[in-house]
């Protein structure tokens, strides 16, 4: 049930903390990160050639420093709770030997940290492996760990050396994420990106790793780091968003707040009603959603950018209100981000290939969303529907779409027509030719694959790179105001779309004609045309993106 009736103001409300799965362990500390955009955008770094040899120390040769792999009960999930592991706390981390030890302290255990082993392999190099995703053996791509006893002077290198996948944005001038603790203090400097001589390379073991290797200077002598692939966004720093929401009168007005399901953890799946006070006859609905792959969390900070503007007092947002009701889910996949999986839910398997599945009881967010959409389309029509993404092997933000050759053309038009008008709005982060609309077998349990079925004429996965943009002039990374500005643009957009004056709208169609016209190697008029295609045959034509390449 809402927590409040649409309109009435509302007393600020607790939310549980995270339950975690009993075999983990949880530090008691509270992390938190300030937010910061940096003065100037930060270049890609020049990548170094996979075929330099990096000479290091094997693991084998090196000394273990930290250790942590929780101990699971079998293999699957059993019970959660809040805190996870009862008990004092084990020491994965090797002691010092006194104040001229200069061997990194190394902390994962707290929310979306992931790192499972340390190793000491020189002075200042260390090999790291990555905790695949609870109750698989696979899934290795989110990093997100914690350093200690920092020296400012020497260059230290890290190679973490089981990434799953073949192919890495790493290779192509992506930098991992440093915080500082003490510079977000004293200079309010959040993360940057940071790291030099970066290589993405294949390990020599069987079955086939990837390595990540950088090199790095920390800013201070005695200082707590932490590295994160992308900029880290936690089920904690969801609640504190809803919980500022809820106390804010202005934005409450137009906002109510329901647990869509509880997860398996027991976690709730929140879902958020957003229109205009005054009933809801003849709006029709916007469905959006985040977070089902807990390892893309730059997908979260683009719904944050969304939720931000929907529930501002902007002209735009005020007539978005006013014309639609918008049904959000924020995080589709609340355990795997507490325990800081990168795919998976805790019943170890990819949730976004588990709709239309008859299993509640094992993905219910997907499982709730679903049914959520089909009671909506029995009442009223679903205009969009929008599943946010992270993409960790192109530039850029782009879509998926949904393109079946039976349709007729101006069915097959439509489909494109969103994804080039947001690509008009972001002329400089979103790039319409890396957008693909071929619906693969291995995608049918996916969520757009899956609203689509249901009647959903126009619905997308929007997928944000790790990395950022090479569009507009650009060859740099994505700030969090970058990733953000991606929900405004999505708002602009989708007014843009429903404009009931039809002259855009018709422009559009006409150019998506001409450009699928190209695609084809056809010249407009040349007597070819490309709705003879298949959508496999449209896309066969262009590079395109690697995203089916399998994750295990």
């Amino acid at each position: 049930q809402p927590w409040r009736s649409p309109g009435e103001p509302q007393a600020p409300f607790s939310l549980p903390p995270p339950r975690w799965p009993v075999e983990c362990e949880v530090v008691k500390e509270t992390i938190e990160h300030i937010e910061w955009v940096p003065p100037k955008p930060e270049p890609f770094c020049p990548p170094m050639s996979p075929e330099q040899a990096l000479y290091t120390l094997s693991e084998e040769q090196g000394t273990i420093v930290y250790d942590y792999s929780p101990a699971l009960q079998g293999s699957c999930f059993t019970r959660a709770r809040v805190g996870g592991a009862p008990g004092p706390l084990s020491f994965p981390a090797a002691p010092l030997e006194g104040p001229q030890d200069t061997t990194l302290l190394f902390e994962s255990r707290f929310e979306s940290g992931n790192l499972q082993q340390a190793i000491k392999v020189g002075p200042y190099e260390y090999v790291l492996m990555l905790r695949p995703d609870l109750y698989t053996a696979k899934h290795t791509q989110w990093f997100y760990f914690r350093v200690q006893n920092t020296r400012q002077e020497p260059l230290y290198r890290f190679t973490i050396a089981n990434m799953a996948k073949p192919k890495s944005l790493y290779g192509r001038g992506l930098q991992p994420l440093l915080y500082s603790q003490r510079d977000a203090q004293s200079c309010g400097i959040g993360w940057r990106r940071v790291g030099t001589d970066i290589r993405y390379y294949r390990g020599s073991r069987e079955p086939p790793m990837f390595r990540l290797s950088w090199t790095v200077r920390f800013p201070h002598d005695g200082d707590t780091c932490f590295f994160a692939a992308c900029y880290p966004y936690t089920y904690s720093d969801l609640q504190h968003y809803l919980r500022a929401l809820a106390a804010d009168p202005a934005r409450s007005r137009y906002c109510t707040v329901q647990a869509l399901c509880r997860s398996l953890a027991g976690n709730a799946v929140y879902l958020l009603t957003i229109t205009s006070p005054g009933g809801m006859a003849g709006k029709r609905v916007v469905v959006a959603s985040a977070r089902v792959h807990p390892g893309e969390s730059s997908g979260s900070w683009a719904m944050r950018g969304f939720l931000d503007f929907l529930l501002s007092a902007h002209a735009d947002a005020q007539l978005l209100r006013r014309l639609f009701v918008f049904k959000v889910v924020p995080m589709l996949n609340p355990d795997g981000v507490v325990v800081g999986n990168s795919r998976c839910s805790l019943a170890g398997w990819d949730p976004n290939r588990a709709y239309g599945m008859a299993l509640p009881s094992s993905f219910p967010s997907v499982w709730h969303l679903r049914a959520m959409v089909q009671r909506v389309l029995a009442e009223r029509e679903v205009v969009l529907y929008c599943d946010f993404h992270g993409h960790s092997r192109k530039n850029n933000v782009f879509m998926y779409g949904c393109d079946t050759s039976g349709d007729s053309t101006g069915t097959r038009l439509c489909q494109r027509l969103f994804p080039l008008m947001l690509s008009k709005n972001a002329p400089d982060k979103f790039s319409f030719s890396s957008c693909k609309f071929q619906v693969q077998k291995s995608k049918e349990r996916t969520s757009r694959v899956s609203m689509w079925r249901l009647g959903v004429s126009h619905s997308y996965t929007l997928e944000v790179a790790f990395s950022g943009s090479t569009l507009g002039g650009r060859s740099s990374h994505f700030s969090v105001e970058d990733l953000k500005s991606l929900g405004h643009l999505l708002c602009d957009t989708l007014l843009d779309f429903c404009d009931p004056a039809p002259a855009k709208l018709q422009q559009c169609l006409v150019e998506a004609d001409v450009l699928l016209q190209r695609q084809m190697g056809h010249e407009p008029r040349s007597g070819g045309r490309w709705s003879d295609a298949s959508p496999s045959e449209l896309e066969s034509s262009t590079s395109g993106s690697d995203s089916s390449v399998s994750d295990g």
